[in-house]
């Protein structure tokens, strides 16, 4: 199943899970691309949101105003959805209106492979220039030689001392089944999580292991008004 966390609140772009892209609001936009992939559930906190779902034919529920996280938010629903402990879950975030449908696929079929190892959750990154690295919007994130993620970061990691380096840009999706939301959801949050507002650093911070998977993508997250500016000039 995939779950949109479709927060209403944001504090550098304002109800942009409602924003138009190309004639649909953002929220809709991301589940379009998705669709065909897995069942679609949308989780918000928003009754605007909430109809809109049912005006584009697809299932939401309603989730509280109080979580930190989109991951907290999902994990709700999975409960109000009453999903078994083996079920996949894949969380895509309402702003990446232009994600790739088989970039979610590889996730999902990836989620699935490892259902029964010591990974706790499955993400995605791709190379990106040094350029958008220094956007603190652009989150990296470091892999070891079992392509399990080391650290995420607004931050530009590593440091690069001759300059010539691609970075690995990660993308806001995670792979989980029901058990390993839950447990990853139990989790104390933790200081680092905190300080960058990576939710993904929680697992970090607690030692456990995030598998980390390459993909080709032009999409990104949209987190301000000229991100939005910038991907409807690219993708339009």
């Amino acid at each position: 199943m995939i779950i949109i966390p479709a927060r209403i609140a944001s504090n550098r772009f304002a109800n942009k899970v409602l924003v138009d892209i190309n004639g649909v609001p953002m929220v809709i936009a991301t589940a379009n691309r998705v669709k065909n992939i897995d069942d679609v559930i949308i989780a918000t906190d928003s009754l605007d949101v909430l109809e809109i779902a049912k005006k584009h034919n697809y299932d939401a529920v309603m989730t509280s105003d109080k979580h930190k996280s989109g991951t907290d938010r999902i994990f709700e629903a999975v409960e109000i959805l009453g999903l078994g402990d083996d079920e996949i879950v894949i969380n895509v975030q309402a702003d990446e209106p232009f994600i790739e449908a088989p970039v979610v696929k590889k996730l999902y079929e990836a989620s699935q492979e490892i259902k029964d190892s010591d990974i706790l959750i499955t993400s995605c990154y791709k190379l990106i220039k040094p350029e958008f690295a220094n956007d603190p919007n652009h989150v990296k994130v470091v892999i070891d030689n079992f392509s399990n993620a080391i650290y995420f970061s607004r931050s530009k990691i590593p440091y690069d001392r001759e300059e010539h380096l691609d970075y690995f840009g990660h993308l806001g999706l995670y792979g989980f089944t029901r058990k390993t939301l839950k447990e990853f959801c139990a989790l104390p949050p933790s200081p680092l999580e905190d300080i960058e507002k990576l939710e993904q650093l929680r697992a970090i911070y607690h030692s456990k292991k995030i598998k980390m998977l390459e993909v080709e993508s032009q999409s990104f997250g949209i987190d301000t008004p000229s991100d939005l500016e910038n991907a409807l000039k690219i993708f339009s």
